[in-house]
């Protein structure tokens, strides 16, 4: 009695494995009714955050709302601690990166990436009463950048590789925050003295806190594009044509118009 009991519980084990790995692999369905899980940064306003009625705003959420309108799409948007976002998407708790994600030297094989969308520049942010004027100005100065992101890749990246590593070698600190909201807390506290920010997230900033400039010189260049596993190339080309498709027909030149600072960065409507 005991063997047969045995027997029927791996056969019923052994169905339940079977329907699960099937039951995964039947998600992958792009079709009218699919979920779209768009990984968000909850805190990188204006492309994505969460505002302080609990509501998600931000230019990259109209855009992949639209997108999953144009498609039928169901939308789930999925606010990611930024730091966690690979672990995320690997886990299949996101279908991609969506959030003012730099496509970078260091980045451009580890995902399958969409067309860009948007272009961007790394800038200094300073208090507009500090003493630091320039970028040889940061030598012995502590800088503040967020976590995992483009910024804090450039001043890890060797110049030869088109980062700017040469210059973070001359701070006498870098100092890594989990936001950039902290961050600027810290700089108008003294606590730092200047940070590393892109131009988008630092007008957005600067529209709520008086008192912030940024140095005449810029770090680099960078540009944005939304971040896919690397097999999953039959879903970035669809998100692809959506965006191509929302642009030609007006539906990303009115979204856009709704974020000034940004507005001329798209370069899907700009070009």
């Amino acid at each position: 009695m005991k063997k047969l009991l045995v027997t029927i519980l791996i056969i019923v084990m052994s169905v339940a494995v079977f329907t699960a790995c099937g039951s995964k692999e039947s998600k992958v369905d792009y079709g009218e009714g699919f979920v779209f899980k768009h990984g968000f940064d909850r805190d990188f306003p204006p492309y994505s955050h969460i505002d302080d009625n609990g509501k998600t705003s931000g230019l990259d959420i109209e855009l992949a709302q639209a997108v999953c309108k144009y498609y039928g799409w169901e939308y789930e948007p999925v606010a990611i601690n930024w730091d966690a976002k690979d672990a995320e998407l690997e886990a299949g708790s996101i279908d991609c990166i969506w959030s003012g994600f730099t496509k970078s030297p260091l980045r451009e094989d580890k995902y399958a990436w969409s067309e860009p969308y948007s272009i961007n520049t790394i800038m200094i942010m300073v208090n507009e009463e500090s003493d630091i004027k320039t970028k040889a100005d940061l030598a012995g100065k502590k800088v503040g950048v967020q976590t995992t992101t483009s910024a804090q890749e450039m001043l890890e990246l060797a110049d030869e590789e088109g980062g700017c590593k040469d210059l973070a070698d001359t701070f006498a600190s870098i100092e890594v925050y989990d936001t950039y909201t902290t961050a600027i807390t810290d700089l108008k506290a003294g606590a730092i003295d200047a940070i590393a920010i892109d131009v988008t997230m630092g007008n957005y900033e600067m529209g709520k806190v008086d008192g912030l400039v940024y140095l005449d010189e810029k770090i680099c260049d960078e540009i944005y594009a939304i971040g896919f596993r690397t097999a999953d190339t039959e879903l970035r080309d669809l998100v692809n044509e959506g965006m191509k498709a929302i642009a030609e027909d007006g539906t990303m030149d009115a979204i856009g118009k709704n974020y000034p600072d940004i507005y001329e960065n798209l370069t899907m409507i700009n070009n």
